[in-house]
């Protein structure tokens, strides 16, 4: 049985159109025809239902598909990865990165990796919602918090801590909050999560335990980019990661609040589907940000 004439096949029943599938393939309908009809004279079944709309899989087609689609994706990435291994990593990565932290750290790295790797094309989508990586394929993501996918590999790069923060001006107006139930009083600042469906909470660790702490205020966003430019401009309290807060910090213009209960910190790590932990496109980037991490985050 020949695999190429498999892959014929499976293109017509994906197109359900020899005449895309000629198309797609780049040969003439007549030759794609005959093609298919010598594998089902071959194997004695027929493997493909017809009709002057459309054509689809019969059942032995169906299962010709489940047993061989594996195989011709294994030889796919195997040429690929040889491909790549004799040359300069080059075509596109296709990278998940959460929005505020991929514009403020990750998207320095970027333009190092695109200088060093001329032929590298890098395609970053910077969203806070959990992507289906192979589903939407993307070759990897960085995530924020506990990973839930057993279907991805993960490679830790650091802890996340998150700090509650306020400027000046606002905590002159309205007091500093003391205690964890002094946020009700409180105008805070909240992400709702469209992917959720919800607000989300504010952990704290209180009598040596983590614990979730429903907020309110005025100001609703669904990223969380906005949330450190409202709390600049004295709107009111917002819990942030600290590399987001780290300057105004510094220089004054946040002051953190209700550090006795700070204590969340998340994992923060690079994950990727198991075809794609040969990339040469991949490696790269990893290697990046295991060789750059104390630069890009001190």
């Amino acid at each position: 049985m020949d695999l190429n004439t498999v892959a014929l096949l499976l293109k017509v029943a994906e197109l359900r159109s020899f005449t895309a599938a000629a198309a797609s393939t780049g040969l003439t309908q007549s030759g794609l025809s005959r093609a298919i009809r010598r594998l089902e004279e071959q194997l004695g079944v027929k493997l493909l239902h017809r009709n002057t709309r459309s054509v689809s899989l019969t059942a032995d087609g169906l299962l010709l598909r489940e047993r061989c689609a594996p195989l011709l994706a294994g030889f796919e990435e195997a040429e690929q990865l040889l491909l790549d291994r004799r040359c300069e990593p080059s075509g596109t990565l296709r990278l998940s990165l959460p929005s505020a932290f991929g514009r403020i750290v990750i998207l320095p790295l970027l333009g190092e990796l695109t200088q060093r790797h001329p032929e590298l094309v890098l395609d970053a989508t910077m969203t806070d919602r959990l992507v289906d990586l192979a589903e939407e394929g993307f070759d990897a993501a960085v995530r924020i918090g506990p990973l839930s996918d057993v279907r991805l590999v993960a490679r830790p790069l650091a802890p996340m801590h998150w700090v509650t923060v306020a400027s000046p001006g606002y905590l002159d107006r309205h007091g500093v909050p003391q205690t964890l139930e002094d946020l009700a009083r409180h105008n805070c600042l909240v992400v709702h999560n469209p992917y959720l469906g919800r607000r989300v909470d504010w952990q704290f660790v209180q009598h040596g335990r983590l614990v979730d702490v429903p907020v309110s205020g005025q100001m609703l966003f669904d990223v969380g980019d906005p949330l450190i430019d409202a709390a600049l401009q004295g709107f009111g309290i917002v819990q942030v990661m600290d590399f987001v807060a780290r300057q105004a910090l510094a220089d004054g213009r946040l002051v953190p609040v209700l550090e006795p209960f700070a204590g969340r910190w998340r994992e923060l790590a690079l994950v990727y589907p198991p075809s794609r932990q040969h990339s040469p496109r991949l490696k790269v980037f990893s290697d990046l940000l295991q060789e750059r991490w104390p630069s890009a985050w001190s």
